[in-house]
């Protein structure tokens, strides 16, 4: 059940009045310099950025991605390392490699765990991922991508969790997990794709509604055969930025 509690426009102060972005990973800095030109705009509500190289840190480091993460860095975003746990079928090893790569080549702050289980049968180990993560980066950000509502223990393995994933045609009938009730919004996460330019502001209030503090809405859609929706700019991105406010890199 949602639990924030709105009367007009006013919010109650758990943190929701603070929405900003989450950046799930757009394409190469070749492909998409727009894109990654964007994010360094001051005032925008970034809170983190996604580098993915090549479904990972890739074979060396790739001038490209060195400077658009230094950009980032130096404007004070956080950028996180994308991790492909793949359901739980990853070894620890080859996680622990790659996120090792990351912090080598790219000095990044933190990682997204994507496609992290959601079973509870699935939690110690990723618990013991994060743990080594945790130590290896010596306070960074973790968040777990598992795209839907996991058991709740894997609420005390990181800093966030991706708790939807997907389009708009399921986010609007959503509903979310009574546990998230005892966490405030800034754990949350959730990735939208296919919102029309007519539903921006109804989007925006369910993500408030249902208590995420972190969000990605773009029009693009899931096509079959093509790169994820999440690669590129909303065609509506400076409404979107404007319509959530200015803010502080955090």
């Amino acid at each position: 059940m949602p639990h924030l509690t709105t009367t007009g426009t006013q919010l109650s102060a758990t943190g929701a009045e603070r929405l900003g972005f989450g950046i799930p990973g757009y394409a190469h800095p070749l492909l998409a310099p727009v894109e990654w030109a964007e994010l360094t705009r001051p005032g925008t509500p970034l809170h983190w950025v996604v580098l993915n190289v090549a479904d990972g840190p890739g074979d060396r480091p790739d001038p490209h991605c060195l400077e658009a993460a230094g950009k980032l860095r130096n404007a004070g975003v956080r950028v996180l390392g994308h991790l492909d746990m793949a359901h739980g079928s990853r070894s620890f090893g080859d996680l622990i490699a790659d996120a090792h790569r990351y912090l080598e080549w790219y000095r990044i702050d933190g990682f997204l765990l994507d496609r992290c289980p959601t079973d509870r049968a699935d939690l110690h180990e990723v618990r013991r991922t994060t743990a080594t993560l945790e130590a290896v980066l010596d306070g960074g950000h973790l968040v777990l991508g598992h795209g839907s509502h996991p058991y709740p223990g894997y609420a005390e393995a990181a800093d966030q969790l991706v708790t939807f994933s997907g389009p708009w045609t399921d986010y609007r009938w959503s509903q979310v997990a009574e546990w998230t009730a005892d966490h405030p919004p800034e754990r949350f996460v959730h990735f939208v794709h296919g919102v029309p330019r007519t539903h921006l502001e109804e989007a925006t209030r369910i993500a408030r509604w249902q208590g995420a503090g972190t969000i990605f809405f773009t029009d693009r859609t899931e096509r079959r055969g093509q790169s994820s929706p999440f690669e590129a700019l909303p065609g509506y991105w400076d409404e979107i930025v404007s319509q959530i406010g200015p803010g502080v890199s955090e």
